[in-house]
């Protein structure tokens, strides 16, 4: 067989005799240095090559398909259009997805079909479901089983196990009563392979009349294709050679290269890029390309299989953006198409499983790396062919020449392209032009940074449903669980750990709940934790999350608040938490993003015992974090280091705790402060002062002009006004009558000594009184005092600016002055909110100030891409922000708004300026109070 390797080196030494004669005609004042540039394709029918198997995506790899289930039908039905349907969208010709272990792999866990052995249920996870969706669209389409983790009873923990033979036989039987036929089944991803487990894997799997199924093997790396070619039995066993990310870079890598194995080639088999991508929606998208036609002209791939499919996941969780689409939001409707799917397109919309590659029409456009690939297949009526062209490391244009020969049509060609450089709507899958060649022979021009398909197939199509727009889950929110079907997965609720779904509740209530159903520890494919599952919004801020809770047997259930970004593994998970154990021992913790859980506070009440049910709730409201169970509350502290985040439920191991009656209702307020300073009257313009700057208890509180000293400067600090250390105070502890005096006293945390912004004005809330200037009065020394609420300008005050941290809605994370430093130019980026002064940003006018410094557009720019960064303030236009009601921040003078670049989740991404577009990643949400 003749190889791609042998035929790009003949390639290459005829461009280099080629290139030799040009110069030497170029010195003679013969052809010209661009023709030495030129690429000639020759599209031969009779050329040898491998049969092409398809272009697909994987569900699974960690819950990242979880959300699309629980979509409003219509905004579903378009996403699964734009995935699976043919001539619309992806077109994805394999659906490869993951076999439930009840362990997270990546995004979360997955449900088992058999959490105990010889207990199958058929009909839990989304997985078949979506299976069902892929083939109503495309009947065509190959559907790909494989496992990353596995339930613990399986051969006592040994995956590679009779057990776990029988249990993907039992899988195949779920899929078999769903009318769905697996057309190819792997082992256990990325953790190598045993011989004599795949021999007897296809033994049974022949037995139990799944012979027409194939087996990958080994979803891991190269190192397999050496056992397959020296071991008969073994090649006898597995059909497909399947290896994970074997492009330059490897996983999330640029693909630029992606090296053969010459034992595979070998072999005979199919060779597929079974698990690629790792890559964001849109910037992924050129890597995505080289890898499919890289992947054949260096390596004689014939499958690319991305991974994910989607990203319906919330953006706390790792790898938000990745897939063919983002899908967020189930309760707004909202989902972005990304590049990946019109460059996937590029490729599945011309193509057809079963199609032959062409070698000669197969190769590097001139050569080099650097202008492109090409690669070229025909159809199996022998007539039709597609070339699909890629200039994504290009960085001049490049002329290309078509011979078609060998039986193939000499029709007309179309010609489609996709701007992958810049993705856009107006450049995404574009029907740009038709050719009609001369004797087989024809000519373009491909622009760098493109995909080009030049085909004789027609019927493609541009899907043009819209999304409605991004929404936050609105609070209250609340959850029986009473509509959903026995063994399903609760709406909007993500499991990280385990396994959460629906089943009839015990100990006497009657009624559905929620049942952590994994008994022991899985057989993992990462690293263990809790079993816990999140629910709701990122941008959640202030509110009580609170649910009943069985403990079924001894053990500490938990439950999660203001869960905001997670990092792998999921133990990696920043959020408050309220445990409580049947002991009755309890604590409010707080974990973090390194796997670090501190308790903040802790204590015991009455033996909770088993098998009764209990109330728990924890309350987020500003930096106090408080608990109550059973309506008692038990503790409180402060802490102000996650502002925002999810609610969530849990047990610390694997009991098989129940919850029910889910409720999560709103606070007050917001995630600020106001900043250290003065409060003016909005009576006289006169300031709030301490009238003789001291800290003595009683020391009277007046107006005054305002001249910045020490006594006028004002903190409001968990509803309390401080000066000096001392609190504003109502004369008296428990007085509230027209007329009492405030003074300054010794913070004692009295209800006198509480006070609540309202409209502009100070309210106690023990008395229901306002702050009040008495008799409307303007003279520098008269006492404050306390009055019934009136709205008169006596008892309006205008606040400091408000201070606190600003989170992008792409992942919760937080604005933060990089380097904590005061110095011009420093870079403004996003980070894990921590509460340092980094991320305490000031709201002030329309400038935004960390540090005294104001956020500024570098050098006042006004082009996409403009960097983000601290300068002294200055009053110019780069450094105006207007808010805006969905949550952009819009420079004036350019237009544009504040941007996390490619919906980024590293942290120490630095921002940018960008279009506008309603994405995620330039919706801010500001401190308020």
């Amino acid at each position: 067989m003749a190889s791609v390797h042998r035929r790009r080196l003949w390639q290459q030494s005829a461009i280099a005799i080629l290139a030799l004669l040009c110069s030497m005609l170029y010195v003679f004042g013969g052809a010209t240095a661009q023709a030495a540039a030129a690429t000639t394709i020759a599209v031969n029918g009779s050329s040898a090559g491998r049969t092409f198997d398809g272009i697909g995506a994987i569900s699974g790899g960690g819950g990242n398909s979880r959300l699309l289930i629980d979509y409003p039908a219509a905004q579903q039905s378009q996403i699964l259009d734009y995935l699976f349907k043919p001539d619309y969208g992806a077109n994805l010709q394999i659906l490869k997805v993951e076999i439930g272990g009840d362990a997270n792999s990546t995004d979360g866990a997955e449900p088992s079909i058999e959490h105990t052995a010889g207990n199958v249920q058929c009909n839990t996870g989304y997985e078949f479901w979506l299976m069902e969706q892929a083939k109503a669209r495309n009947p065509d389409i190959k559907l790909y089983g494989l496992a990353w983790a596995a339930p613990g009873w399986i051969g006592g923990g040994n995956f590679w196990s009779t057990d776990m033979i029988d249990y993907l036989i039992s899988w195949l039987g779920c899929a078999k009563a769903d009318g769905l036929s697996i057309d190819y089944l792997g082992g256990w991803n990325e953790r190598g392979y045993d011989i004599s487990w795949y021999e007897q894997l296809r033994t049974a799997l022949n037995n139990a009349g799944y012979g027409s199924t194939e087996i990958v093997g080994a979803d891991s790396d190269w190192s397999v294709a050496a056992d397959i070619a020296d071991n008969s039995a073994f090649a006898s066993a597995v059909q497909i050679i399947g290896t994970h990310y074997p492009c330059q870079g490897g996983d999330g890598g640029n693909a630029d290269t992606c090296p053969g194995n010459a034992t595979a080639e070998g072999t005979g088999k199919p060779l597929w890029a079974s698990e690629n991508g790792s890559q964001d929606m849109n910037s992924g998208a050129p890597a995505l390309i080289r890898s499919i036609t890289r992947g054949y002209t260096d390596a004689e791939m014939t499958a690319y299989i991305n991974w994910p499919l989607i990203a319906a996941i919330t953006p706390n969780l790792p790898y938000p953006t990745d897939g063919m689409m983002t899908a967020s939001q189930p309760w707004s409707g909202n989902y972005s198409v990304g590049e990946s799917t019109w460059a996937t397109a590029q490729v599945t919309q011309f193509t057809q499983p079963g199609w032959q590659f062409l070698n000669s029409g197969s190769g590097y456009l001139g050569g080099s790396e650097q202008n492109g690939t090409y690669v070229s297949l025909k159809s199996t009526n022998n007539s039709d062919y597609s070339t699909i062209i890629e200039t994504t490391t290009a960085t001049a244009a490049q002329n290309v020449t078509l011979n078609v020969s060998g039986g193939l049509s000499t029709g007309t060609v179309h010609v489609w392209s996709t701007d992958v450089d810049s993705p856009s709507s107006a450049t995404d899958f574009v029907h740009s032009q038709d050719i009609t060649p001369s004797n087989g022979s024809y000519s373009f021009t491909a622009q760098p940074g493109y995909i080009y398909t030049v085909t004789t197939a027609t019927g493609q199509g541009k899907g043009a449903a819209a999304s409605p727009a991004s929404a936050a889950l609105p609070l209250p929110y609340a959850d029986g669980y009473e509509a959903d079907a026995t063994g399903s997965e609760p709406k909007y609720l993500e499991t990280m750990q385990g396994a959460y779904q629906v089943e009839p509740c015990a100990n006497g209530r009657s009624g559905q709940c929620v049942e952590q159903m994994a008994p022991i520890k899985p057989i993992e494919w990462q690293n263990d934790s809790d079993a816990f599952a999140l629910v709701g919004d990122t941008s959640w801020s202030n509110y009580t999350v609170s649910t009943d809770v069985d403990l079924e047997q001894a053990g500490t259930a938990e439950i999660y608040g203001r869960a905001n970004t997670q990092d792998r593994p999921q133990s990696d998970q920043a959020a408050y938490l309220l445990r409580a154990s049947n002991t009755g021992a309890w604590s409010i913790d707080r974990s973090d993003t390194g796997g670090t859980i501190t308790t903040l506070t802790s204590g015991t009440v009455n033996a909770l015992g088993t098998g009764t049910w209990h109330t728990l709730a924890l309350t987020m409201q500003g930096s106090k974090i408080s608990a109550s169970i059973d309506g008692t509350a038990v503790g409180s502290v402060t802490d102000s280091t996650y502002t925002s985040g999810q609610a969530g439920i849990g047990v610390v191991g694997y009991q098989t705790d129940q919850f029910d009656n889910l409720d999560i209702t709103p606070g007050t307020g917001g995630i600020g402060t106001y900043a250290a300073g003065a409060i003016s009257s909005g009576m006289s313009g006169m300031c709030l002062d301490d009238a003789n700057d001291g800290t003595a208890n009683g020391n009277k509180v007046d107006i005054y002009t305002c001249n910045g000293t020490a006594a006028q400067v004002w903190q409001y600090s968990n509803g309390t006004l401080q000066n000096n250390g001392s609190c504003l105070d109502v004369v008296g502890n428990s007085s509230t009558a027209d007329g009492t005096l405030v003074d300054l006293w010794s913070c004692n945390g009295g209800a006198n000594q509480q006070w609540n912004v309202v409209n502009g004005t100070l309210v106690n809330p023990q008395s229901g009184k306002c702050l009040d200037d008495p008799g409307f009065s303007s003279t520098p020394g008269t006492q404050l005092d306390i009055w019934d609420c009136n709205g008169g300008a006596n008892q309006a005050w205008t606040m400091p600016p408000v201070v606190g941290p600003v989170t992008v809605a792409t992942n919760g994370m937080c604005l933060d002055d990089a380097n904590d430093s005061t110095a011009d130019g420093n870079k403004v980026d996003i980070w894990g909110c921590n509460a340092s002064s980094a991320q305490q940003w000031e709201l002030s006018g329309n400038t935004l100030r960390n540090n005294g410094k104001c956020l500024d557009v570098a050098g006042g720019a006004t082009a996409d891409g403009t960097l983000a960064e601290l300068y002294t303030c200055n009053g110019t236009g780069a450094q105006t922000w207007q808010p805006q009601s969905d949550g952009e921040l819009i420079n004036p003078q350019s237009g544009k708004c504040l941007d996390d670049p490619g919906f980024s989740s590293t942290a120490g991404t630095q921002l940018e300026i960008w279009d506008c577009n309603d994405g995620s990643n330039q919706q801010w949400t500001l401190p308020t109070v």
